[in-house]
């Protein structure tokens, strides 16, 4: 089963940029993960199991390196990875 999710991380700091950043490079570690990032959110496209267990080690590890922070997640069932044209 494929599942795409939209998440949004809000650390609970005055210098949230670095914590952000390294969330968002640790996911970028998994190959098998498509990771597409913008300027509101990361989205997260892969197998159902696999995106499940790399949010969960990801998130740990957030929180305890850089502390307290919010995830805002969206999940939705199947692969809604946008759809790339002229060879992009």
């Amino acid at each position: 089963m494929k599942l795409s999710v939209e998440i949004s991380m809000y650390p609970l700091k005055d210098e949230f940029i670095p914590a952000i950043q390294h969330f968002i490079d640790r996911l970028n570690t998994h190959p098998e993960l498509q990771v597409r990032t913008n300027t509101m959110s990361t989205q997260v496209f892969g197998d159902y199991e696999l995106v499940m267990d790399v949010l969960k080690k990801e998130m740990r590890l957030s929180y305890e390196q850089f502390g307290r922070a919010i995830f805002v997640c969206k999940f939705i069932d199947g692969d809604l990875s946008p759809v790339t044209t002229n060879g992009e």
